[in-house]
């Protein structure tokens, strides 16, 4: 089977840079899997996705050196990475365990092709869940005092277990500003709201008491500015006046968790570039069995 790779990349928007690219794929033999690309008339930035194979014999080092000369060129942000590599999670937890769940039961099952080297959590209780998967816990308790302590063992956690990505699932603890530096572009929040909407304590109280037709959860990369980072994945679901706020919060962590999962899967695939605060999130697609590539959302 031939190697595939990803080739990720954002410049000024000029002609010429989807030829350039597929042409130099196509000298190094290499043949296109899948290429998505965005042209943002607002920013006058370009956004390209390039899924592509070679022959086993082609160094992926070779297919950088010629990149790196191209982006040169154009100026260009861009990646290349191993398509066969998994990403290594390290995933933060505190009392609510739903999203957790959720991710060690998707990596288990191989719906998320990931590895979670590590749960770590302010508070004990879910490590007979991590045990149960064969995925080892760290409890890190935490308090004003021994914030910068806590956080730094985090820290050393994600050099250690060489983490690709840390994703808050339900970490109900605010990052510090060096904590949000560290981790900047490689950590992924789960909010109990449809941002901006009702912040901060008991979501749903607040939705319910509002009596809103509609509940929701955001995916985001963590920032220093709290709950206002890069939005990556959002979604709704409809509630009405008959249900309780027990309902709402069963409701809300469903939607919590499939946000969370599609966010995390669209970060290791490659398909999400930043444009300023904003993203560019590209599809995922697959073949259909008898038919040509169908995209999703």
């Amino acid at each position: 089977m031939r190697p595939d790779s990803i080739l990720t990349l954002s410049c000024p928007d000029r002609t010429g840079i989807v030829y350039r690219v597929s042409g130099l794929l196509f000298d190094h033999g290499c043949n296109i899997l899948d290429a998505q690309q965005f042209g943002d008339e607002e920013s006058g930035r370009f956004f390209l996705r390039v899924h592509f194979d070679r022959d086993a014999s082609l160094p992926l080092d070779t297919v950088h050196a010629a990149m790196a000369t191209l982006a040169a060129d154009f100026g260009m942000d861009w990646q290349l990475h191993d398509g066969r590599r998994r990403a290594r999670l390290l995933v933060l937890v505190s009392k609510q365990g739903h999203c957790l769940n959720d991710l060690l039961f998707r990596a288990h099952s191989g719906q998320l092709k990931v590895d979670i080297a590590a749960v770590a959590s302010n508070h004990a209780d879910f490590a007979p869940l991590a045990a149960s998967y064969q995925v080892p816990f760290h409890h890190l308790p935490v308090n004003a005092e021994t914030r910068a302590v806590q956080e730094q063992q985090i820290i050393d956690l994600v050099e250690r277990e060489r983490v690709d990505l840390v994703v808050l699932a339900r970490y109900m603890q605010i990052l510090s500003p060096t904590l949000c530096r560290a981790l900047a572009g490689r950590a992924i929040n789960i909010h109990h709201s449809f941002l901006p909407s009702f912040k901060g304590a008991q979501p749903y109280h607040q939705a319910h008491a509002r009596g809103v037709k509609i509940i929701g959860a955001t995916a985001h990369y963590v920032t220093e500015d709290l709950d206002e980072g890069p939005i990556i994945e959002q979604d709704v679901a409809r509630v009405d006046h008959a249900m309780a706020p027990r309902e709402l919060v069963r409701l809300g962590s469903d939607t919590e968790s499939q946000v969370l999962a599609r966010a995390v899967r669209r970060h290791v695939e490659h398909r999400i570039l930043l444009n300023g605060h904003r993203t560019v999130g590209f599809r995922v697609c697959r073949p259909a069995a008898g038919t040509t590539e169908s995209c999703f959302l």
